[in-house]
């Protein structure tokens, strides 16, 4: 399996956790959210700047959590294998909540900036 994840690059928490991913072995790319990329994917740009996407090369789109699962999935063990749990439920059921939280606290965390924040207001 092999995809793109995109990432928010206005995002100073995004970026570094891009950069981290990038030297961990994934046979996906990690790749700057980009107008151009959204519309041949068909993303909706308020959604991807929520919710990380992947987009697998067969053009299926997956957001948050699962996104991040199907990203590390196709790396290296042991990342194929926490990917692969971050895919399904139960874990599903715990990972999502943890995304959400992470998404709307990102400003506040290490390498967050005031650009950081989610667009609209707090859930």
């Amino acid at each position: 399996m092999t995809g793109r994840l995109l990432y928010d690059p206005d995002c100073g928490f995004c970026t570094r956790c891009a950069a981290w991913l990038e030297g961990r072995g994934l046979h996906a790319s990690v790749e700057p959210i980009t107008p151009e990329m959204l519309q041949a994917s068909g993303i909706d740009e308020e959604r991807a700047l929520r919710e990380i996407p992947f987009v697998s090369d067969d053009g299926t789109v997956t957001h948050g959590a699962a996104a991040i699962g199907r990203a590390l999935a196709t790396g290296p063990q042991p990342l194929r294998a926490v990917g692969l749990l971050l895919c399904h439920t139960p874990v599903r059921w715990l990972a999502d909540p943890v995304y959400h939280w992470v998404a709307t606290h990102r400003h506040e965390l290490p390498g967050g900036t005031a650009a950081c924040r989610m667009p609209g207001p707090r859930p």
